[in-house]
Protein backbone atom coordinates (compact mmCIF):
# COMPACT_ATOMS: atom_id res chain seq x y z
CA UNK A 1 0.00 0.00 0.00
CA UNK A 2 1.36 3.28 -1.06
CA UNK A 3 2.28 5.86 1.87
CA UNK A 4 -0.25 8.99 2.12
CA UNK A 5 1.32 12.34 1.56
CA UNK A 6 -0.65 15.42 2.31
CA UNK A 7 1.82 17.47 -0.63
CA UNK A 8 0.51 14.57 -3.20
CA UNK A 9 -3.00 14.68 -2.42
CA UNK A 10 -3.02 18.41 -2.41
CA UNK A 11 -1.19 19.03 -5.81
CA UNK A 12 -3.59 15.76 -7.08
CA UNK A 13 -5.42 16.80 -10.23
CA UNK A 14 -8.90 15.63 -10.95
CA UNK A 15 -9.13 11.37 -12.02
CA UNK A 16 -9.71 10.41 -15.21
CA UNK A 17 -13.39 10.06 -16.25
CA UNK A 18 -14.26 12.77 -13.56
CA UNK A 19 -14.51 16.13 -15.31
CA UNK A 20 -12.13 15.53 -17.95
CA UNK A 21 -14.55 16.18 -20.94
CA UNK A 22 -16.04 19.25 -19.02
CA UNK A 23 -12.83 20.78 -18.74
CA UNK A 24 -11.70 20.85 -22.68
CA UNK A 25 -11.75 23.25 -24.67
CA UNK A 26 -9.86 26.66 -24.22
CA UNK A 27 -11.22 27.94 -20.76
CA UNK A 28 -11.58 24.39 -19.13
CA UNK A 29 -13.57 25.82 -16.65
CA UNK A 30 -11.52 28.37 -14.66
CA UNK A 31 -13.00 31.22 -15.94
CA UNK A 32 -16.34 32.37 -18.00
CA UNK A 33 -16.17 33.24 -21.44
CA UNK A 34 -16.53 36.81 -22.21
CA UNK A 35 -19.34 37.23 -24.27
CA UNK A 36 -19.30 39.31 -27.85
CA UNK A 37 -19.84 42.58 -26.23
CA UNK A 38 -17.09 42.24 -23.42
CA UNK A 39 -14.74 41.18 -25.84
CA UNK A 40 -15.37 44.66 -28.05
CA UNK A 41 -15.46 47.07 -24.73
CA UNK A 42 -12.91 45.36 -22.49
CA UNK A 43 -10.50 44.10 -24.80
CA UNK A 44 -10.75 46.44 -27.86
CA UNK A 45 -6.84 47.29 -27.52
CA UNK A 46 -5.74 44.23 -29.38
CA UNK A 47 -6.27 41.58 -26.50
CA UNK A 48 -3.54 42.98 -24.37
CA UNK A 49 -5.84 43.83 -21.28
CA UNK A 50 -7.03 40.17 -21.67
CA UNK A 51 -3.93 38.59 -21.83
CA UNK A 52 -3.05 40.87 -19.04
CA UNK A 53 -6.06 39.53 -16.92
CA UNK A 54 -5.28 35.74 -17.98
CA UNK A 55 -1.75 36.62 -16.50
CA UNK A 56 -2.61 37.69 -13.37
CA UNK A 57 -5.20 35.26 -12.24
CA UNK A 58 -2.65 32.63 -13.54
CA UNK A 59 -0.25 34.22 -10.95
CA UNK A 60 -2.79 34.40 -8.48
CA UNK A 61 -3.71 31.14 -8.71
CA UNK A 62 -0.06 29.49 -9.19
CA UNK A 63 0.43 31.82 -5.89
CA UNK A 64 -2.33 30.07 -3.78
CA UNK A 65 -1.38 26.32 -4.82
CA UNK A 66 2.05 27.24 -3.38
CA UNK A 67 0.81 28.80 -0.28
CA UNK A 68 -1.75 25.84 0.07
CA UNK A 69 1.11 23.37 -0.39
CA UNK A 70 3.75 25.27 2.06
CA UNK A 71 1.91 25.13 4.68
CA UNK A 72 0.39 22.01 6.31
CA UNK A 73 -3.20 21.35 7.29
CA UNK A 74 -3.82 21.57 11.08
CA UNK A 75 -4.71 17.83 12.65
CA UNK A 76 -6.16 17.92 16.10
CA UNK A 77 -3.53 16.26 18.44
CA UNK A 78 -0.71 16.55 16.29
CA UNK A 79 1.64 18.65 15.30
CA UNK A 80 3.75 18.83 11.88
CA UNK A 81 7.71 18.88 11.84
CA UNK A 82 8.11 21.30 8.40
CA UNK A 83 11.84 19.91 8.93
CA UNK A 84 11.11 15.80 8.92
CA UNK A 85 7.66 16.52 7.03
CA UNK A 86 6.04 14.62 8.94
CA UNK A 87 3.28 14.37 11.80
CA UNK A 88 4.38 14.07 15.67
CA UNK A 89 1.84 13.49 18.52
CA UNK A 90 0.98 15.74 21.33
CA UNK A 91 1.16 14.44 24.45
CA UNK A 92 -1.31 15.15 27.15
CA UNK A 93 0.58 16.26 30.15
CA UNK A 94 2.86 19.51 31.28
CA UNK A 95 5.88 17.88 33.11
CA UNK A 96 9.55 17.66 32.35
CA UNK A 97 9.78 14.05 31.27
CA UNK A 98 6.91 14.82 27.78
CA UNK A 99 8.83 17.08 25.64
CA UNK A 100 6.14 16.73 22.95
CA UNK A 101 3.38 19.48 24.56
CA UNK A 102 2.20 22.51 22.96
CA UNK A 103 3.84 24.82 25.22
CA UNK A 104 7.32 23.38 24.62
CA UNK A 105 7.01 23.18 21.23
CA UNK A 106 6.32 27.19 21.12
CA UNK A 107 9.20 27.93 23.42
CA UNK A 108 11.47 26.36 21.06
CA UNK A 109 10.35 27.96 18.41
CA UNK A 110 10.99 31.41 20.31
CA UNK A 111 14.10 30.14 21.30
CA UNK A 112 15.04 29.91 17.65
CA UNK A 113 13.75 33.45 16.57
CA UNK A 114 15.75 34.89 19.50
CA UNK A 115 18.88 33.20 18.00
CA UNK A 116 18.29 34.46 14.49
CA UNK A 117 17.63 37.89 16.01
CA UNK A 118 20.83 38.08 17.87
CA UNK A 119 22.71 37.28 14.66
CA UNK A 120 21.24 39.72 12.86
CA UNK A 121 21.31 42.10 15.87
CA UNK A 122 25.28 41.91 16.24
CA UNK A 123 25.60 42.92 12.22
CA UNK A 124 27.87 46.28 11.95
CA UNK A 125 25.24 47.15 9.38
CA UNK A 126 21.77 47.44 10.20
CA UNK A 127 18.72 48.95 8.21
CA UNK A 128 17.29 51.98 9.34
CA UNK A 129 13.96 52.05 10.98
CA UNK A 130 12.64 55.01 8.37
CA UNK A 131 13.88 57.13 5.49
CA UNK A 132 15.62 59.92 6.04
CA UNK A 133 17.99 59.30 8.74
CA UNK A 134 21.13 59.95 7.12
CA UNK A 135 23.29 62.76 9.30
CA UNK A 136 24.62 64.70 6.95
CA UNK A 137 21.24 65.48 5.47
CA UNK A 138 19.88 66.27 8.72
CA UNK A 139 22.57 68.29 9.48
CA UNK A 140 22.02 70.08 6.05
CA UNK A 141 18.24 70.49 6.56
CA UNK A 142 18.72 71.83 9.89
CA UNK A 143 20.91 74.84 8.89
CA UNK A 144 18.59 75.46 6.05
CA UNK A 145 16.37 75.79 8.25
CA UNK A 146 13.94 72.88 7.14
CA UNK A 147 14.19 71.17 10.55
CA UNK A 148 14.50 72.66 14.17
CA UNK A 149 16.50 72.13 16.30
CA UNK A 150 14.79 70.02 18.29
CA UNK A 151 13.42 67.86 15.68
CA UNK A 152 17.11 67.47 14.63
CA UNK A 153 18.10 66.03 17.82
CA UNK A 154 15.48 63.31 17.94
CA UNK A 155 16.29 61.82 14.27
CA UNK A 156 20.08 61.69 15.38
CA UNK A 157 19.12 59.93 18.46
CA UNK A 158 16.82 57.81 16.01
CA UNK A 159 19.71 57.00 13.82
CA UNK A 160 22.14 56.30 16.41
CA UNK A 161 19.31 53.45 18.36
CA UNK A 162 19.14 51.78 14.58
CA UNK A 163 23.47 50.98 14.97
CA UNK A 164 23.95 50.60 19.02
CA UNK A 165 26.37 47.58 19.49
CA UNK A 166 25.89 45.37 22.50
CA UNK A 167 28.89 45.41 25.16
CA UNK A 168 29.60 43.26 28.31
CA UNK A 169 30.33 45.52 31.70
CA UNK A 170 32.03 43.98 34.12
CA UNK A 171 30.25 43.22 37.54
CA UNK A 172 30.72 40.74 40.20
CA UNK A 173 27.39 39.47 41.62
CA UNK A 174 25.96 35.97 42.35
CA UNK A 175 22.50 37.27 42.61
CA UNK A 176 19.86 38.04 39.62
CA UNK A 177 18.87 41.10 38.66
CA UNK A 178 15.46 42.48 39.41
CA UNK A 179 15.48 46.26 39.22
CA UNK A 180 17.49 48.82 38.20
CA UNK A 181 16.66 52.62 38.80
CA UNK A 182 19.03 55.33 37.62
CA UNK A 183 18.30 59.29 39.42
CA UNK A 184 17.43 62.04 37.96
CA UNK A 185 21.00 62.71 36.96
CA UNK A 186 21.83 59.24 35.68
CA UNK A 187 25.16 59.17 37.69
CA UNK A 188 23.78 56.42 40.11
CA UNK A 189 21.78 53.06 39.06
CA UNK A 190 20.15 51.78 41.73
CA UNK A 191 20.23 47.45 41.67
CA UNK A 192 17.59 45.24 43.06
CA UNK A 193 18.90 41.39 43.21
CA UNK A 194 16.99 38.15 44.30
CA UNK A 195 18.62 36.25 46.81
CA UNK A 196 18.68 32.59 46.40
CA UNK A 197 17.69 32.10 50.11
CA UNK A 198 15.10 34.40 49.44
CA UNK A 199 14.48 38.30 50.00
CA UNK A 200 16.62 41.19 48.27
CA UNK A 201 19.64 42.52 48.44
CA UNK A 202 19.91 46.51 47.68
CA UNK A 203 23.25 48.56 45.65
CA UNK A 204 24.16 51.52 44.27
CA UNK A 205 26.28 51.02 40.94
CA UNK A 206 27.89 54.50 39.73
CA UNK A 207 29.07 55.10 36.06
CA UNK A 208 31.63 57.41 34.38
CA UNK A 209 33.55 57.55 31.08
CA UNK A 210 36.86 56.59 31.45
CA UNK A 211 39.58 58.54 29.40
CA UNK A 212 39.62 56.02 26.41
CA UNK A 213 35.69 56.96 25.80
CA UNK A 214 34.31 53.75 27.41
CA UNK A 215 31.94 53.35 30.39
CA UNK A 216 33.51 52.42 34.01
CA UNK A 217 31.53 50.83 36.60
CA UNK A 218 31.94 51.50 40.17
CA UNK A 219 30.04 49.20 42.25
CA UNK A 220 29.28 49.28 46.22
CA UNK A 221 29.81 46.59 48.59
CA UNK A 222 27.67 48.19 51.46
CA UNK A 223 24.60 46.16 50.50
CA UNK A 224 21.16 46.54 52.12
CA UNK A 225 19.23 43.17 52.53
CA UNK A 226 15.57 42.70 53.44
CA UNK A 227 13.82 39.01 53.68
CA UNK A 228 11.14 40.48 51.69
CA UNK A 229 10.49 40.63 47.91
CA UNK A 230 9.91 44.20 46.31
CA UNK A 231 6.81 44.70 44.14
CA UNK A 232 7.31 48.41 43.59
CA UNK A 233 9.61 51.03 44.27
CA UNK A 234 10.24 54.59 43.39
CA UNK A 235 12.68 57.42 44.48
CA UNK A 236 11.72 59.76 47.13
CA UNK A 237 12.81 63.64 47.42
CA UNK A 238 12.24 64.24 51.06
CA UNK A 239 16.04 66.60 51.96
CA UNK A 240 16.95 66.74 48.38
CA UNK A 241 16.48 65.12 44.80
CA UNK A 242 16.71 61.47 45.22
CA UNK A 243 17.41 61.39 48.92
CA UNK A 244 15.29 58.29 49.73
CA UNK A 245 13.60 55.66 47.97
CA UNK A 246 10.04 54.39 48.24
CA UNK A 247 9.67 50.01 48.37
CA UNK A 248 6.46 48.14 48.98
CA UNK A 249 7.62 45.20 50.62
CA UNK A 250 5.74 42.10 50.21
CA UNK A 251 4.27 40.10 53.05
CA UNK A 252 6.18 36.71 54.47
CA UNK A 253 4.70 34.35 56.71
CA UNK A 254 5.80 36.02 60.06
CA UNK A 255 6.38 39.42 58.20
CA UNK A 256 3.44 41.65 57.65
CA UNK A 257 3.29 43.70 54.09
CA UNK A 258 4.89 46.83 54.69
CA UNK A 259 5.43 50.42 52.44
CA UNK A 260 9.51 51.50 53.54
CA UNK A 261 11.04 54.54 53.24
CA UNK A 262 14.69 54.38 53.51
CA UNK A 263 17.99 56.97 52.68
CA UNK A 264 19.24 56.31 49.68
CA UNK A 265 22.71 56.05 51.63
CA UNK A 266 22.06 53.12 53.31
CA UNK A 267 22.84 51.49 49.71
CA UNK A 268 26.58 53.59 49.74
CA UNK A 269 29.38 53.59 51.65
CA UNK A 270 28.64 57.08 53.84
CA UNK A 271 29.27 57.62 57.23
CA UNK A 272 26.51 57.91 59.11
CA UNK A 273 26.59 61.33 60.18
CA UNK A 274 26.06 62.13 56.91
CA UNK A 275 23.06 59.37 56.39
CA UNK A 276 19.52 61.21 56.13
CA UNK A 277 17.83 60.84 59.67
CA UNK A 278 14.19 60.09 58.32
CA UNK A 279 13.56 56.06 58.34
CA UNK A 280 10.30 55.06 58.77
CA UNK A 281 7.95 51.94 57.62
CA UNK A 282 3.83 52.03 57.58
CA UNK A 283 2.33 48.61 57.75
CA UNK A 284 0.11 47.60 54.45
CA UNK A 285 -1.39 44.50 53.54
CA UNK A 286 -0.65 43.65 49.83
CA UNK A 287 0.69 47.18 48.65
CA UNK A 288 0.78 46.55 44.38
CA UNK A 289 2.24 50.35 43.42
CA UNK A 290 3.47 53.69 44.97
CA UNK A 291 4.19 56.46 43.58
CA UNK A 292 5.77 60.27 45.46
CA UNK A 293 4.23 63.50 44.88
CA UNK A 294 6.43 66.33 43.93
CA UNK A 295 4.08 69.36 44.26
CA UNK A 296 5.28 71.45 46.99
CA UNK A 297 2.16 72.04 48.61
CA UNK A 298 1.69 68.76 49.27
CA UNK A 299 5.14 67.95 50.44
CA UNK A 300 6.54 65.02 51.60
CA UNK A 301 3.07 62.69 50.88
CA UNK A 302 3.27 59.19 48.71
CA UNK A 303 0.52 57.29 47.69
CA UNK A 304 -0.02 53.53 47.99
CA UNK A 305 -2.35 51.30 45.88
CA UNK A 306 -3.73 48.28 47.54
CA UNK A 307 -6.84 45.74 47.09
CA UNK A 308 -9.63 47.88 45.95
CA UNK A 309 -8.46 51.29 47.55
CA UNK A 310 -5.50 53.99 47.57
CA UNK A 311 -4.14 55.30 50.57
CA UNK A 312 -2.69 59.03 50.25
CA UNK A 313 -0.56 59.24 53.59
CA UNK A 314 2.12 62.74 54.96
CA UNK A 315 5.16 60.91 56.24
CA UNK A 316 6.38 63.21 58.78
CA UNK A 317 2.62 64.12 60.50
CA UNK A 318 1.44 60.13 59.42
CA UNK A 319 -1.76 61.98 58.23
CA UNK A 320 -3.80 59.46 55.88
CA UNK A 321 -6.71 59.65 53.46
CA UNK A 322 -7.75 56.64 51.58
CA UNK A 323 -9.77 56.38 48.68
CA UNK A 324 -11.96 52.90 47.93
CA UNK A 325 -11.18 51.68 43.96
CA UNK A 326 -14.18 48.42 42.61
CA UNK A 327 -10.35 47.25 41.90
CA UNK A 328 -6.83 46.47 42.57
CA UNK A 329 -4.79 49.65 41.87
CA UNK A 330 -1.40 48.15 39.77
CA UNK A 331 0.12 51.57 39.04
CA UNK A 332 0.38 54.98 40.05
CA UNK A 333 1.95 58.51 39.19
CA UNK A 334 1.28 61.90 40.09
CA UNK A 335 1.48 64.82 38.41
CA UNK A 336 4.70 67.61 39.07
CA UNK A 337 2.36 70.65 38.28
CA UNK A 338 -0.42 69.87 39.40
CA UNK A 339 -1.71 67.81 42.46
CA UNK A 340 -2.96 64.91 40.87
CA UNK A 341 -2.67 61.09 40.98
CA UNK A 342 -3.46 59.15 38.08
CA UNK A 343 -4.30 55.36 39.03
CA UNK A 344 -4.43 52.20 36.78
CA UNK A 345 -6.59 49.31 38.20
CA UNK A 346 -6.88 45.55 37.54
CA UNK A 347 -10.11 46.53 35.50
CA UNK A 348 -8.17 48.28 32.86
CA UNK A 349 -9.89 50.96 34.78
CA UNK A 350 -7.42 54.71 34.30
CA UNK A 351 -8.32 57.29 37.02
CA UNK A 352 -7.41 60.81 38.07
CA UNK A 353 -7.79 62.09 42.00
CA UNK A 354 -6.77 65.59 43.01
CA UNK A 355 -5.66 66.03 46.39
CA UNK A 356 -7.56 69.29 47.00
CA UNK A 357 -10.64 67.19 46.84
CA UNK A 358 -9.75 64.97 49.57
CA UNK A 359 -10.17 67.57 52.57
CA UNK A 360 -10.12 65.83 55.82
CA UNK A 361 -12.04 63.20 55.01
CA UNK A 362 -10.97 59.63 55.64
CA UNK A 363 -13.17 57.94 52.91
CA UNK A 364 -13.43 59.29 49.11
CA UNK A 365 -15.86 57.73 46.99
CA UNK A 366 -16.51 60.55 44.58
CA UNK A 367 -13.16 61.92 44.35
CA UNK A 368 -12.71 60.83 40.45
CA UNK A 369 -11.65 63.87 38.63
CA UNK A 370 -11.12 62.23 35.56
CA UNK A 371 -11.77 58.36 34.47
CA UNK A 372 -10.89 56.23 31.26
CA UNK A 373 -10.77 52.59 30.12
CA UNK A 374 -8.40 50.02 28.43
CA UNK A 375 -9.17 46.66 27.04
CA UNK A 376 -7.01 44.99 29.91
CA UNK A 377 -5.62 45.15 33.30
CA UNK A 378 -3.27 48.57 33.34
CA UNK A 379 0.30 47.81 34.25
CA UNK A 380 2.23 51.11 34.17
CA UNK A 381 1.09 55.07 33.73
CA UNK A 382 3.60 57.86 32.74
CA UNK A 383 2.30 61.39 32.96
CA UNK A 384 4.31 63.46 30.42
CA UNK A 385 5.77 66.73 30.82
CA UNK A 386 2.79 68.01 29.13
CA UNK A 387 0.54 66.65 31.80
CA UNK A 388 -2.63 67.04 29.39
CA UNK A 389 -1.34 63.34 28.05
CA UNK A 390 -0.73 60.36 29.78
CA UNK A 391 0.90 56.87 28.80
CA UNK A 392 -0.71 53.55 29.72
CA UNK A 393 0.42 49.97 29.39
CA UNK A 394 -2.20 47.18 29.64
CA UNK A 395 -1.87 43.02 29.92
CA UNK A 396 -3.18 42.77 26.59
CA UNK A 397 0.40 44.38 25.58
CA UNK A 398 -1.55 47.58 24.79
CA UNK A 399 0.54 51.00 25.25
CA UNK A 400 -1.68 53.95 24.46
CA UNK A 401 -1.19 57.54 24.58
CA UNK A 402 -4.53 59.64 26.06
CA UNK A 403 -5.41 63.23 25.79
CA UNK A 404 -6.83 63.97 28.82
CA UNK A 405 -8.48 66.85 28.14
CA UNK A 406 -11.06 64.94 25.26
CA UNK A 407 -9.97 61.26 26.59
CA UNK A 408 -8.94 59.95 23.87
CA UNK A 409 -6.03 57.93 22.37
CA UNK A 410 -3.88 59.83 20.29
CA UNK A 411 -1.20 57.26 19.67
CA UNK A 412 -0.46 53.45 19.52
CA UNK A 413 2.99 51.85 20.40
CA UNK A 414 2.39 48.61 18.52
CA UNK A 415 4.37 45.18 19.08
CA UNK A 416 4.90 45.06 22.81
CA UNK A 417 4.15 41.51 24.28
CA UNK A 418 2.31 40.81 27.39
CA UNK A 419 -0.34 38.64 28.70
CA UNK A 420 -0.46 38.57 32.11
CA UNK A 421 3.09 40.25 33.84
CA UNK A 422 3.48 43.71 35.51
CA UNK A 423 6.02 45.61 32.95
CA UNK A 424 6.92 48.86 33.18
CA UNK A 425 7.29 52.04 30.20
CA UNK A 426 10.31 54.22 30.34
CA UNK A 427 9.79 57.33 28.61
CA UNK A 428 12.56 59.87 27.31
CA UNK A 429 11.22 62.75 26.43
CA UNK A 430 14.21 65.18 25.40
CA UNK A 431 15.28 62.45 22.83
CA UNK A 432 11.54 61.65 22.16
CA UNK A 433 12.09 57.55 23.10
CA UNK A 434 9.53 54.99 24.53
CA UNK A 435 11.30 51.71 25.71
CA UNK A 436 9.42 48.51 27.05
CA UNK A 437 10.42 45.34 27.77
CA UNK A 438 7.93 42.73 26.63
CA UNK A 439 6.73 39.00 28.27
CA UNK A 440 8.79 37.68 25.62
CA UNK A 441 12.04 39.40 26.87
CA UNK A 442 12.90 41.91 23.85
CA UNK A 443 13.23 45.39 24.42
CA UNK A 444 11.93 47.60 21.95
CA UNK A 445 12.31 51.25 21.34
CA UNK A 446 9.41 53.73 19.82
CA UNK A 447 9.27 57.18 18.70
CA UNK A 448 7.40 58.97 20.68
CA UNK A 449 5.77 61.30 18.49
CA UNK A 450 4.93 58.89 15.94
CA UNK A 451 4.50 56.10 17.19
CA UNK A 452 7.40 54.25 14.91
CA UNK A 453 9.33 51.34 15.90
CA UNK A 454 12.41 52.17 15.88
CA UNK A 455 14.51 48.98 17.11
CA UNK A 456 13.77 45.49 18.80
CA UNK A 457 16.61 44.35 21.02
CA UNK A 458 16.76 40.65 21.77
CA UNK A 459 17.74 39.49 25.12
CA UNK A 460 21.26 37.97 25.47
CA UNK A 461 19.94 34.86 27.27
CA UNK A 462 16.91 32.60 27.43
CA UNK A 463 13.32 33.86 27.70
CA UNK A 464 12.17 32.95 31.08
CA UNK A 465 10.25 34.51 33.96
CA UNK A 466 12.73 34.85 36.41
CA UNK A 467 15.00 36.48 33.13
CA UNK A 468 13.13 39.86 32.17
CA UNK A 469 15.60 42.58 31.62
CA UNK A 470 15.42 45.61 33.46
CA UNK A 471 16.94 48.51 31.14
CA UNK A 472 17.59 52.30 31.72
CA UNK A 473 18.20 54.53 28.93
CA UNK A 474 19.78 57.96 29.00
CA UNK A 475 21.87 60.53 26.95
CA UNK A 476 24.11 60.86 29.70
CA UNK A 477 25.00 57.31 31.63
CA UNK A 478 27.14 58.82 33.98
CA UNK A 479 26.21 62.68 34.72
CA UNK A 480 26.98 65.42 32.86
CA UNK A 481 29.57 64.50 30.86
CA UNK A 482 28.40 60.43 30.35
CA UNK A 483 27.87 58.76 27.23
CA UNK A 484 25.03 58.08 25.64
CA UNK A 485 23.16 54.76 25.41
CA UNK A 486 21.16 51.69 27.13
CA UNK A 487 21.90 50.03 30.27
CA UNK A 488 20.09 46.05 30.13
CA UNK A 489 20.37 44.32 33.49
CA UNK A 490 19.60 40.61 32.57
CA UNK A 491 20.24 37.65 34.80
CA UNK A 492 23.78 38.00 36.80
CA UNK A 493 25.21 40.51 33.50
CA UNK A 494 24.95 44.03 32.91
CA UNK A 495 25.24 45.32 29.24
CA UNK A 496 26.02 48.57 27.63
CA UNK A 497 24.80 49.33 24.17
CA UNK A 498 26.96 52.16 22.72
CA UNK A 499 25.81 55.23 19.94
CA UNK A 500 29.95 54.86 19.40
CA UNK A 501 30.79 52.55 16.67
CA UNK A 502 34.43 53.15 18.06
CA UNK A 503 33.70 51.89 21.66
CA UNK A 504 36.32 49.90 23.56
CA UNK A 505 35.75 47.84 26.21
CA UNK A 506 37.69 49.26 29.69
CA UNK A 507 37.21 46.03 31.64
CA UNK A 508 37.63 48.29 34.66
CA UNK A 509 35.80 47.67 37.70
CA UNK A 510 36.02 49.20 41.15
CA UNK A 511 34.99 48.73 44.50
CA UNK A 512 33.60 51.44 46.45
Amino acid sequence: MKRWNWREREGRGPRRGQGASRNRGRYQGKRPRPSWDDRWNGYGDGGRSFRRSQTTSDDQSSTSSSSRSSAAPELPGFYFDPEKNRYFRLLPGHNNCNPLTREHLQEKDREKERKRMLVEDGKSRKKAPRAGLNTLLLLQKQRLGLLSDMSYCRRVHEGKISAMRRHRLQTQTSDNFRHIMADFACEQVLTVNDMSHGGCSYGFMSFSSSRHGSLRVETCDNLYVTNQKVNCLCWASVNYPNSHVLLCLVGAADTPGCVTLLPASLFSNFSPADQPGMLCSFKMSTAWSCAWCLHPQFDKMFSAGLSHKVIVQHTVTGQKQTLSVGSDVLAQQFCAQTPVLFNGCRSGEIFGTDLRQLGGRNDHRDAKTTSFQQESAITCVRVLQDENYLVAADMSGQIKLWDIRVIKPVQEYRGHYNEHSRLPVHISEPEGLLLAVGQDCHTRLWSLRDGQLLRTIPSPHPAANDGIPSVVYSSNIGGRRGLPGLLMAVKQDVFYFSYSADYHESGEMLDI
